[in-house]
């Protein structure tokens, strides 16, 4: 198959990139100089999904999504469109500072001045803030900082990039949305990598919000290399989960653990382990919740780290022991934590089942997951417990529990940290540390 001009302009990049290598080649020297710059233009081929606004049933567009997503890329480009097609528009262009609105959204790689096409000018006005288009479309530019400059001007439409991070936000949005009185449709789009800010969790409630979500893998112009290397160093940390993935992560209101507390917890180094254990939370039913295990240790430096996180879902019986009887082989454990409070004599049968030989001891809970998470905490606020790594599912749920009882994280109930939590009262709380006892049966 040949493909003319007129094929390569009308659909997407993807599709070219499928082709064989040479026939891709082929193809691009084919084009004259000029052809290739138009080509290069062309946005509505190279933009992924996320970078694209869905339908018109929206007042505000929000990309929440990590770093390196694309999401300035998408907002020139959307301000870029619809000053090309309307002349009069007057668009509000706010960031953080005035200094992150003229090196990101103006001059940046990906900014206004970078996105035009070979034919137009886009002039910037530094002393008056003003970006003119060659339709005679304006933006002005404005700093959350000085929200004050807001309150008067009027605009058709605005963008706003990384709200998240903005001083006096909501002074700022305010009067930004109070000056989009110049059309009956005024839009608002916000890029921004998300956080866990007030004024986030405004826009995301309020109606004909149409919110894209993503993260830095999603943008396949990225250097793969770039990618990996970004998720081998951050992958799973509260850092790279919100900076790559684009995760709104929050903190609950008498939350036992914080995300700062994990994050202050974690080491990329283990010292050598004076014993090892296998922490297990059954599941009540087959096939129901997941079943907690947990490989945690205490160093010769007597403080515990919690080593890694083998739970599993949706598994028998059967299948949930053999998953602990691995686990338990595989870091030479000394001995295996089991709750017996569901099923007692049967979850130790169903363990020694899949490995006779295991050591196991089994626990009784006599007070709540949060009663029994309270001292473990502790112990984490006091630096006595560290992690090995990232555990995005299990610190999900440590952070869902609630001083006093409750549970507000993810699933029915705490799989992965009552597991944990039965782990360090071994370690670190048993009448052999010296501390409160667990009960056994």
């Amino acid at each position: 198959m040949r493909w003319n001009w007129d094929d390569i302009i009308t659909k997407p990049v993807h599709h070219v990139a499928q082709l064989p290598e040479q026939y891709q080649l082929d193809v691009y020297q084919s084009l004259s100089h000029a052809q290739r710059r138009e080509l290069l233009s062309r946005w509505h081929l190279w933009a992924h999904d996320g970078q694209r606004p869905m339908g018109d049933d929206w007042r505000i567009w929000m990309i929440l999504a990590g770093r390196g997503f694309g999401k300035t890329r998408a907002g020139s480009e959307w301000v870029s469109e619809l000053a090309r097609d309307n002349g009069s528009l007057r668009f509000a262009l706010v960031g953080a500072t005035m200094d992150d609105v003229r090196k990101v959204m103006v001059e940046g790689e990906s900014g206004l001045i970078a996105v035009k096409r070979a034919h137009e000018k886009v002039d910037f006005n530094v002393a008056k803030g003003e970006v003119k288009f060659s339709s005679g479309a304006m933006a002005h530019i404005y700093s959350a900082e000085s929200y004050d400059k807001l309150r008067g001007p009027e605009h058709h439409h605005a963008w706003c990039d990384e709200l998240a991070k903005w001083n006096h936000a909501e002074k700022a949005w305010d009067n930004m949305i109070l000056g989009l009185r110049l059309s009956e449709n005024s839009r608002i789009l916000v890029t921004t990598t998300p956080r866990p800010v007030p004024i986030v969790r405004r826009i995301l409630a309020e109606k004909g919000v149409r919110v894209i979500r993503g993260g830095t893998a999603d943008n396949g112009n990225l250097p793969p290399e770039f990618v990996a290397n970004m998720q081998a160093i951050y992958g799973g940390t509260r850092l790279g989960r919100q900076e790559l993935e684009g995760e709104l992560i929050e903190d609950f209101a008498g939350a036992l653990w914080t995300r700062e507390m994990i994050e202050n917890s974690r080491i990329s180094r283990v010292p050598e382990m004076a014993r090892i254990i296998i922490a297990v939370d059954p599941p009540v039913t087959s096939g129901g919740d997941a079943c907690g295990i947990i490989a945690a240790g205490k160093g010769r430096d007597g403080k515990a780290y919690v080593l890694a996180d083998h739970s599993v879902s949706g598994q028998s019986p059967e299948g949930w022991a053999r998953a602990v009887a691995g686990a338990a082989e595989s870091w030479q454990a000394d001995r295996v934590i089991a709750e017996g409070n569901q099923g007692g004599e049967m979850v130790e049968s169903t363990l020694r089942a899949a490995n006779m030989a295991m050591p196991i001891k089994r626990v009784h809970a006599s007070k709540g997951k949060s009663a029994r998470a309270e001292p473990v905490a502790a112990l984490y606020e006091s630096s006595r417990v560290f992690h090995a790594g990232a555990f995005p599912q299990l610190e999900d749920e440590m952070c869902g529990l609630i001083a006093g009882g409750g549970y507000e994280g993810p699933g029915r109930s705490p799989d992965r940290a009552d597991a944990l939590v039965w782990a360090m009262h071994e370690l670190m709380l048993g009448k052999a540390n010296g501390g409160p006892r667990v009960r056994l049966v």
